[in-house]
């Protein structure tokens, strides 16, 4: 991107679409050979977006493994365009509704200081460092939103049965059990794991600055405090399930200790019908 020297705002929109894209598959069909490494965005510019889309000035697109995708100066109709293209490239696995987003915005001051409100950051000159920045905070939070939202549901789930065991009513098949243990594991990998939300980018290490806003928007989208909670609910949800569990195997175990019985019983009953008889 190009320095300027006039006051400017870029605005970054963020979609989360996918728990998982495969940037470096999106890179090649952008000309590029390097292999991304697993923590790094795809970066998508002019040279790359001038045949897909109509850009106006400093458009950039940023893709993150993890499922998100950020725009910097886009209009609506040209995301809409952008992302049927990249869902053609992904075989229709991506859900383009743009259901979980978030913005944010960039404001370019020469005659200001960095400041950081809730929604923008305010910086003297543009530098690719602040996109980055502000880029990455933005793909984790929305893609944290997705999995707020689909964890909520999955708590009503867990809910539901919970209301049928006060009622003294439980009748959930092991395959059930264990399709929502396996959900709730899920959403614990991908919010330690795949969307890296406890890793810092490197510029961080590298740059004071970096580090400090980092860590400031950090904190302005909550994203520690979120995924605290997130991961707490996980923690609840499976002891919950596991509770369940333990209820049916012993429900089931009364079963078969009552059908020992009756077999029991029955062979008992058919010898002394036998033994009469004769």
């Amino acid at each position: 991107m190009q320095k300027m020297e006039t006051m400017h705002s870029i605005k970054f929109k963020c979609y989360s679409i996918s728990n998982e894209i495969n940037i470096n598959n999106l890179s090649k069909q952008f000309g590029f050979e390097n292999k991304l490494q697993w923590n790094e965005p795809l970066i998508l510019q002019s040279e790359q977006l001038k045949n897909i889309v109509n850009f106006s000035n400093y458009s950039a697109v940023y893709i993150f493994s993890f499922g998100s995708i950020v725009f910097l100066n886009f209009a609506d109709s040209e995301i809409n365009k952008f992302l049927n293209y990249v869902n053609a490239i992904e075989k229709n696995s991506l859900n383009t509704s743009k259901e979980y987003s978030d913005e944010y915005n960039l404001i370019v001051a020469p005659n200001g200081e960095i400041t950081i409100k809730y929604n923008c950051l305010s910086v003297p000159k543009l530098e690719n460092r602040y996109c980055y920045l502000i880029a990455t905070v933005l793909a984790k939070s929305t893609a944290l939103y997705k999995i707020e939202s689909e964890i909520n549901v999955l708590s009503d789930n867990v809910e539901n049965i919970i209301n049928k065991l006060k009622k003294s009513y439980l009748k959930i098949s092991n395959e059930t059990l264990s399709k929502i243990y396996g959900e709730i594991l899920s959403f614990k990998y991908e919010t330690i794991s795949y969307i890296m939300l406890l890793d810092k980018p490197d510029m961080t290490w590298e740059d004071e600055r970096s580090q400090y806003i980092y860590g400031e928007l950090t904190k302005l989208f909550e994203l520690n405090d979120r995924y605290e909670k997130i991961n707490n609910k996980t923690g609840i949800l499976l002891d919950i399930v596991g509770i369940f569990a333990d209820l049916s195997h012993t429900k089931t175990n009364v079963k078969l200790e009552w059908i020992v019985i009756v077999l029991i019983f029955v062979e008992v009953a058919f010898f002394v019908f036998t033994y009469f008889a004769k």
